[in-house]
């Protein structure tokens, strides 16, 4: 859509065949927002790779009923076309506001156009959704979340047989069908008398879920020894709500104490200000709890509970948060060696990390003769090699800088209930060494080196914002830093070239410095950002990491 006709799009919209409710919503906006109108209509909201994510509202730009059912009607139509048989498609949702409706809204499109639906009863996490597309054998999955975006957002995630995200070229050839959907009148909205079913997903299938994931368990004697470690759990209004405390309550822990307010699934997140278990803020309340109780542990997830957050006590006691590169080298070096101890770490075992993920990972599976790939940053990338090995190699865990973590093969996604139970496992276990999880990861950083991770996110609105981050992009590329802090730039990567990288195209830049510390540039795939990552070795790496962020943020 040409950005200087959204006037015309917004007429016909308003002279369409559109429900009174939202015409009133553009007249509101038409009359007092000028510019909100401009926005929700100057372009359509596209749908990426990813699938959809946006603010909801009225217009072309935003996610509401009328979009995400023309992206069904571009998806439902791709399957017809490339698939044979009987079709079928799992749906799930979390918390979030319209969730549910999007979910509905999206049900009756597939079974308008005769594709079986398998729709989860109530809110469930992204990984309960993947369990569900292996366990029915289904064609597709569709989530229905924006993740751990702001309460005005919410998307629409994709999924293939494999229980991951779709990947290329399957992406690319649904995000061009859906292109050629360009008005809600293409659109089956109402199911007819040959509809194909909308069948109900419930607890059943979360008892398969739990047996599968929990018999992963390597400590099951340290969980009954230990079982009642405190444990405080938060889902920051989401859907792990029930899942994650019932997972570790079947895993053998037997104290774990909620944040009430916390557990009232609202997609407005009255407790918080963003339901990201990255920010510190959004632990608050749940660290509180902890204080109050004397508990060991803190864990959360965010809204569709496929990412954990957790803080732990520190020496002096007191309750330090872990991020995501700590919690997965913890996780990882715990899990190789209880493999290793038990004689269960043979050929053919492998890891897997994002390039934006610390390399601790990668050299704690060298350590134990054990592969570690490194994917682009996505966990569709970590499910991709998965995909390629099954049958071949055996995927023991991996994980993103981004609080995504997972363990074995059952679910094709970041699973946040098995990553809370694993972290409750390796305390248990820890505490049979006479450690806290803590203590673990100093004695961790004895034996590798120390490391420190940084994130820069630089928010860039609008049009406007969007050629900003452009333009950094370009900049970084003809004029990249000659050094990091003082040490030399050894090697520059550019993950727009492929035949170098061997991995798909991406506008990603790298660079690594003599010292063994790395910078890496990208853009967010999901919201309007220029994310810099900075990861830092030796003694003075926390002092290191905020001079690199001096230097090449501006």
């Amino acid at each position: 859509m040409a950005e200087n006709n959204y006037l015309d799009v917004v007429n016909s919209w308003l002279e369409g065949d559109f429900d009174p409710a939202t015409k009133t919503q553009i007249i509101k906006l038409k009359n007092e927002d000028p510019a909100g109108l401009e926005d929700a209509f100057y372009k359509n909201l596209e749908f990426g790779t990813g699938g959809l994510r946006g603010i909801m509202g009225v217009g072309t730009n935003r996610m509401n009923k009328f979009t995400v059912g023309m992206a069904t009607q571009g998806l439902a139509n791709y399957m017809k076309q490339k698939l044979e048989g009987d079709l079928s498609v799992c749906i799930s949702y979390d918390s979030r506001n319209n969730s549910k409706e999007f979910a509905r809204i999206t049900a009756d499109v597939l079974s308008a156009n005769g594709i079986h639906v398998w729709l989860w009863e109530n809110i469930r996490p992204i990984p309960l959704l993947s369990y569900s597309v292996r366990s029915k054998k289904a064609n597709a999955g569709i989530m229905i979340t924006a993740s751990h975006n702001p309460k005005e957002y919410n998307g629409y995630k994709v999924f293939w047989n494999d229980g991951a995200q779709v990947t290329s070229p399957i992406d690319k050839e649904i995000v061009a069908e859906v292109a050629k959907i360009t008005d809600p009148s293409m659109v089956k909205f109402v199911p007819g008398p040959d509809a194909a079913p909308v069948d109900i997903l419930d607890k059943d299938m979360d008892d398969k879920y739990f047996n599968d994931v929990l018999s992963l368990s390597l400590s099951p004697d340290s969980i009954k020894r230990h079982s009642d470690i405190k444990i405080v759990y938060t889902p920051i209004h989401g859907s792990g709500v029930r899942i994650v405390p019932e997972a570790l309550s079947r895993l053998g822990f037997k104290n774990i104490i909620h944040v009430p307010e916390q557990d009232i699934s609202d997609g407005n997140f009255p407790t918080v200000q963003s339901p990201n278990p990255e920010e510190a803020s959004a632990l608050k309340m749940a660290i509180e709890k902890a204080d109050k109780e004397g508990a060991d542990i803190v864990l959360a997830t965010d809204p569709d509970a496929d990412r954990m957050g957790i803080a732990v006590r520190d020496n002096e006691g007191k309750m330090v948060l872990l991020n995501g590169n700590q919690t997965g080298s913890i996780l990882t070096w715990y899990i190789l060696g209880r493999l290793k101890e038990q004689g269960r770490l043979g050929e053919g075992k492998y890891i897997v990390k994002t390039i934006v993920t610390t390399p601790l990972i990668a050299e704690i599976g060298a350590s134990f003769g054990v592969k570690c790939y490194d994917v682009l940053t996505g966990f569709k990338y970590i499910a991709e090699v998965i995909k390629r090995n099954e049958g071949k190699a055996q995927f023991i865990c991996g994980g993103e800088e981004s609080y995504g973590f997972n363990v074995g093969e059952y679910v094709r996604d970041k699973d946040a209930p098995i990553s809370c139970c694993f972290v409750a496992e390796c305390a248990a276990w820890a505490a049979d060494q006479g450690l806290s999880l803590y203590q673990l990861l100093q004695k961790i950083y004895q034996e590798y080196g120390y490391r420190k991770e940084g994130l820069v996110s630089l928010v860039r609105k609008g049009i406007s914002g969007a050629a900003e981050i452009q333009q950094i992009m370009a900049d970084m590329r003809a004029n990249p830093p000659k050094d990091l802090d003082g040490s030399k730039v050894t090697k520059v990567v550019d993950y727009l070239e492929t035949e170098k990288t061997g991995l798909p195209k991406s506008n990603v830049l790298q660079f690594f410095d003599e010292a063994g510390d790395v910078v890496t540039v990208r853009p967010s795939g999901t919201e309007p950002k220029i994310k810099f990552y900075f990861g830092a070795k030796g003694s003075d790496a926390d002092d290191k990491i905020a001079r690199l962020k001096a230097q090449l943020v501006k």
